[in-house]
């Protein structure tokens, strides 16, 4: 961390540091492969590391290769915009997609051999057609809603999505090569809608089997599943989060306890340091006021960037050697902190999380700190924030 000058001496006289990112999260691609490695290991199933929304937020494509680099046989997208992403940056693997709406390019996303999940027979109707019109076979993977309520064929309309797959898999315009769902309880391990759910699966998978089809694979973990449910793992796993370093189930266990080492460090530069008197008001609404006469901080990073608004007064980060906390509101492109009478100037380094090595916070005491998960901490930080990917591909 570098220092332009002290607070005591009117940091915000002096100039600022020389040209380096307003902020930037950098992206430790060794991680993803020791974390991939990892969760290889916890299971005898193929991995599927799911590099859905932009990776969360760890950037498509080098996390999507360097999974694949260190054990992963599969990547795993929501959006088929993303599957046609992968593929059009050359990157291979079985890729399957699983959130189509009507009106998606289905036959763009067959003739980038990508898997695509069905819950409705007029989905298949869509596969089938985009497959006729190539002259091929779509490979698919059909979805039963075993109790989380969301994607999936209900219980009641599971027998006729499969049967009307087994009719055009007959025609060969698709092939049924798996046979999955996704558990709503799977981060409280013991929870009993787990073994529900196993239930209801295995009951899925039979009907299916007996009516003919014969799966490649049958799915149905998550990170959490991965990590603490061995039964589940079945033909192939789908770990998320885990992939980003990142636990699944932190009320029970950190990512070290879980021997996995988070990605991603959120940086800044202070733009502006300056001495204020005792009473100063901080930001709209002045929500934090001073004490006593204290140096503050301005660090270029908002809401608009990604940070949660309630992180006002919430938000730690580490800065000139120190953890502290947002003071007043997260505005749309910059917060405050108090730094005290530590020196500290324009341009020096905050770190807003990380994997904690320095004492800097994680994206778990960001989570904890504002209420919600270390997924959307990480997921959201936005566009405007660069993504520096080190550890390069192999």
């Amino acid at each position: 961390m570098t220092s332009a000058t002290t607070a005591s001496a009117g940091a915000g006289a002096a100039g600022p540091a020389p040209r380096s990112p307003r902020a930037q999260a950098v992206v430790d691609l060794d991680a993803i492969r020791s974390n991939v490695a990892r969760l290889a290991a916890a299971t005898t199933a193929q991995v599927m590391a799911v590099v859905k929304a932009d990776a969360y937020g760890h950037g498509l494509v080098p996390c999507a290769r360097a999974a694949l680099s260190s054990g992963a046989t599969w990547l795993g997208v929501a959006l088929l915009d993303e599957a046609l992403a992968l593929r059009s940056a050359g990157v291979g693997g079985r890729v399957f997609s699983w959130l189509l709406v009507p009106g998606d390019d289905v036959a763009a996303g067959v003739a980038a051999d990508v898997d695509l999940s069905a819950s409705a027979t007029w989905l298949l109707d869509d596969v089938a057609a985009a497959a006729r019109g190539l002259g091929r076979t779509a490979r698919v993977h059909l979805k039963a809603d075993t109790g989380l309520g969301r994607g999936g064929a209900t219980e009641a309309d599971w027998p006729s999505l499969v049967e009307h797959a087994v009719r055009l898999q007959a025609d060969g315009l698709i092939e049924v090569v798996g046979l999955w769902s996704h558990l709503a309880w799977a981060d409280a391990p013991g929870h009993p809608t787990i073994a529900r759910q196993q239930h209801v699966f295995a009951e899925a998978v039979a009907l299916a089997e007996g009516l003919g089809v014969r799966p490649e694979v049958r799915h149905l973990a998550n990170s959490a599943a991965t990590l603490t449910l061995p039964g589940a793992h079945l033909d192939l796993v789908r770990p998320g989060i885990a992939v980003y370093g990142l636990s699944p189930v932190p009320q029970d266990s950190t990512a070290e306890q879980l021997g996995l080492r988070p990605a991603m460090t959120l940086t800044a530069r202070l733009a502006l340091v300056k001495r204020v008197p005792a009473g100063t008001s901080v930001s709209y609404g002045h929500a934090w006021t001073s004490e006593r006469e204290t140096t503050l901080g301005v660090v270029p990073l908002g809401y608009a960037d990604g940070l949660p608004r309630v992180a006002g007064n919430a938000g730690p980060l580490l800065a000139a050697g120190r953890r502290r906390t947002i003071i007043g509101r997260v505005c749309m492109d910059q917060v405050v902190i108090d730094l005290g009478d530590d020196p500290a100037g324009a341009g020096d380094e905050v770190v807003l999380f990380g994997p904690g090595d320095d004492g800097e916070p994680t994206a778990q005491d960001w989570a904890d700190a504002t209420g919600t998960i270390s997924y959307e901490i990480v997921a959201r930080i936005g566009p405007r924030v660069p993504r520096v990917h080190r550890g390069g591909d192999r």
